[in-house]
């Protein structure tokens, strides 16, 4: 069964983003970050080539010929799903897909509107039997700090 995280109050996303892919990376571990439409897929991907002035995180949209041989590919809609280790997902609803990846991460903001849609997505996983680990971005960096 797939394993659910939820990270809220999440300040810096594209950070919490780039750590996850660089532990999953460490581990030999593949990742797909699921976008809305290709802009926001796009958006995506080149944050992560540009993650800090001295590294990178390589990855692939779907699109791209490598991306079958690619640790980190970035989609934005169900087709060509060429892995089913992480999946991060970045839209406001739960992938119909989700099942068949080990695990599913899901980022929730500190915007009201976000909190809302997550919460849906939570009682959606949660009423179909799926255990969810819940997170908390802020204690985390805090117990870090320390």
């Amino acid at each position: 069964m797939t394993r659910i995280d939820f990270y809220f109050n999440v300040t810096n996303k594209q950070g919490l983003i780039s750590d996850l892919i660089t532990a999953a990376l460490v581990k030999h571990r593949q990742v797909t970050i699921y976008e809305e439409d290709a802009y926001k897929a796009k958006q995506v991907s080149n944050d992560l080539w540009y993650n800090a002035p001295d590294s990178f995180l390589p990855n692939m949209l779907p699109i791209d010929q490598l991306a079958i041989h690619t640790p980190v590919v970035v989609h934005w809609h169900e087709n060509q799903l060429y892995q089913d280790d992480m999946l991060i997902n970045l839209t406001t609803k739960e992938p119909v897909f989700f099942s068949r990846f080990t695990q599913l991460v899901e980022i929730v903001t500190d915007d009201e509107q976000d909190k809302q849609l997550a919460r849906a997505r939570y009682k959606f996983y949660r009423d179909r039997g799926y255990e969810i680990k819940n997170l908390d971005f802020a204690a985390i960096n805090r117990n870090n700090l320390s």
